[in-house]
């Protein structure tokens, strides 16, 4: 799993790339949204147009980390989810949950 993290205005983009599955995957997710949470960030998109692969524990750490930045009065979104994702996000009724984008400029936009 690897993440790369850009910034377009006040959104700190995540481009997440490999698989997010229990450990390392999971781990880097919660991490790296902890960390700019916690250095002020108020706005994180995370683009998951690269991600192979997600498992249950991935499904529960994208979650989880939602939940940590809403507690903390930040935004989390999601961009570019592959047909598998958003099947599973579906599936599970979090496709509700989280506000998802096809194309990076709405998302941005979203976010003013």
């Amino acid at each position: 799993m690897k993440i790369d993290i850009r910034t377009v205005g006040n959104v700190k983009i995540l481009d997440c790339s490999g698989k997010i599955t229990l450990g390392e995957g999971t781990m880097s997710i919660r991490k790296t949204v902890r960390e700019l949470v916690d250095s002020g960030s108020k706005n994180i998109l995370l683009n998951l147009a690269e991600i192979s692969y997600i498992d249950s524990s991935g499904i529960g750490e994208l979650v989880g980390s939602y939940a940590s930045a809403s507690n903390r009065e930040a935004k989390l979104k999601l961009l570019n989810l592959t047909n598998k994702i958003q099947q599973l996000l579906t599936i599970t009724k979090l496709l509700t949950v989280f506000e998802t984008f096809k194309n990076e400029e709405a998302a941005l936009a979203s976010f003013q």
